[in-house]
């Protein structure tokens, strides 16, 4: 079975043609980073109605509704295999389907859909005030002082297992710096803390602007680079690059 190891700003992927299905267990085996290839996640891309299908598991096995940089991977695939007519097309998801649009530059725009509170509300979790949301998936946003120096690896997985989230949350850690700059750190559900999350830099923005902090359109800086989002009137959207590392066999 061929594959391409593919990342959006450091958030990295093990990306294959469907339909196929691999098992929890397979998907830990190929995210392994010391015994299989590496990764945060496993994208499986099918051709479908004159777009793709994308699905998509976590590093530990576990299946997510969404995640915005394999969104782009997932766009950026189906072009360079392809599997669609032009750069624009629709992408099938979980939570519905996505228009993507794929630029000459390799960088890629997608829509990741409406941004909506959670059940949860506000709440405080191990000392930090928390801001529930939905991206198709879950987030729970942390305004810091500096999110260089936030304890990501101790809170992150005691927000994620928190009973607030029956589901396991994402968990972002942000700091406005200006009215169209954030920067962001993300504790993955099933990954841990990642270089890039596309839906975390969605949810963090949509809040940042609800509550007055920033423009609709910011720079989100991430330890992976940097991911434009725009909070439109259909949703927001994520502007950013989708690379090819390398390709093999399983």
């Amino acid at each position: 079975m061929d594959f391409v190891k593919m990342h959006g700003l450091g958030n990295d992927f093990v990306v294959m043609a469907g339909p196929f299905e691999p098992s929890a267990d397979q998907v830990a085996a190929w995210c392994d980073r010391r015994r299989g290839i590496g990764a945060d996640g496993v994208l499986v891309v099918t051709a479908s109605d004159g777009g793709v299908r994308m699905e998509y598991w976590n590093a530990d096995g576990s299946p997510a509704e969404m995640c915005g940089n394999g969104l782009r991977c997932v766009a950026r695939y189906a072009v360079d295999h392809a599997m669609v007519d032009g750069p624009e097309f629709e992408v099938h998801t979980a939570v519905g389907v996505r228009p993507v649009e794929v630029r000459g530059d390799g960088t890629v725009r997608a829509l990741l859909g409406t941004v909506t509170p959670a059940e949860a509300g506000p709440l405080d979790v191990a000392g930090y005030h928390l801001e529930p949301i939905r991206v198709g998936n879950p987030h729970a946003v942390a305004f810091v002082p500096d999110c260089y120096s936030a304890p990501v690896q101790a809170v992150g997985p005691v927000v994620e297992g928190d009973p607030h989230f029956p589901e396991r949350t994402n968990v972002e850690f942000a700091t406005v710096v200006s009215n169209n700059r954030i920067a962001l750190r993300v504790w993955e559900r099933g990954v841990g803390e990642t270089l890039a999350c596309g839906t975390g830099a969605a949810a963090t923005a949509a809040v940042a602007h609800r509550d007055g902090l920033t423009d609709a359109r910011v720079t989100v800086e991430l330890p992976g680079g940097p991911l434009v989002v725009e909070v439109a009137e259909d949703g927001v959207w994520i502007e950013g690059p989708a690379e090819a590392v390398f390709r093999g066999s399983l």
